[in-house]
């Protein structure tokens, strides 16, 4: 069994998965100049599965869950644990991400995968010193590029996001600090979920819910 495939079963167990793959040049960025590195996250619901289940067992942060999880993983298959988190400073992650597999800016600033539209999020990296023998690039246009109306863009109840402006974050975060706002509260971003692409990952109400409250904490609410 190959690296990759020794990694994709250990990434399986804690409801993780690669993300995308890429041979990082010394303009990437990427500490320690490694010969691969491999973008790992979740989509859907898996993750919020695993990482609930070991909450019963006692307060852990998901951060502090992922870094422990990864860095188990980055021993196992002799590789260096890298994470978004920890800033500042912070690494280029959407930067690696964008080069790393299908994933490209949608109108509200985040990425947005062809498969799992915006239901997925980067939980760190797995560098390794040697060039792997890594799955061909996956490329093609941004799903956005063919969305009719993209109804991401009018869903916000108070148009928090805008193609020429960008993301109103200031209103977004008063919004959500209403009554008005406990439908974004409860079942996360409405804009988010008004997009049409990666429907069957959706995040389920009470994942929706810890995301956007830990988004309101980030806000210093």
């Amino acid at each position: 069994m190959n690296v990759i495939d020794r990694l994709t079963e250990r990434l399986d167990i804690l409801g993780l998965l690669a993300l995308g793959f890429f041979h990082p040049t010394p303009d990437d960025g990427v500490p320690g100049d490694p010969g691969s590195l491999v973008l790992v996250g979740n989509a859907g619901p898996a993750m919020w599965r695993v990482y609930s289940k070991r909450r019963r067992y006692g307060p852990i942060s998901l951060d502090g869950w992922v870094r422990n999880g990864l860095t188990a993983v980055a021993g196992d298959l002799d590789a260096a644990a890298l994470f978004p988190f920890g800033g500042p400073p912070y690494l280029p992650f959407q930067r690696w991400a964008q080069k790393a597999g299908p994933v490209s800016p949608s109108p509200l600033g985040i990425l947005i995968h062809r498969d799992f539209g915006l239901w997925h999020a980067y939980r760190g990296a797995l560098a390794f010193a040697g060039r792997l023998d890594l799955p061909p690039a996956d490329t093609g246009p941004s799903p956005c590029e063919s969305c009719a109306g993209q109804p991401c863009l009018s869903a916000c109840p108070v148009g928090a996001f805008s193609a020429t402006t960008g993301y109103d974050v200031p209103a977004c975060a008063a919004h959500l600090a209403t009554l008005a706002g406990a439908d974004c509260n409860g079942l996360g971003c409405r804009a988010r979920r008004a997009c049409p692409v990666g429907r069957d990952f959706v995040y389920q109400p009470v994942q929706a819910a810890f995301h956007m409250a830990a988004f309101r904490r980030a806000q210093g609410d």
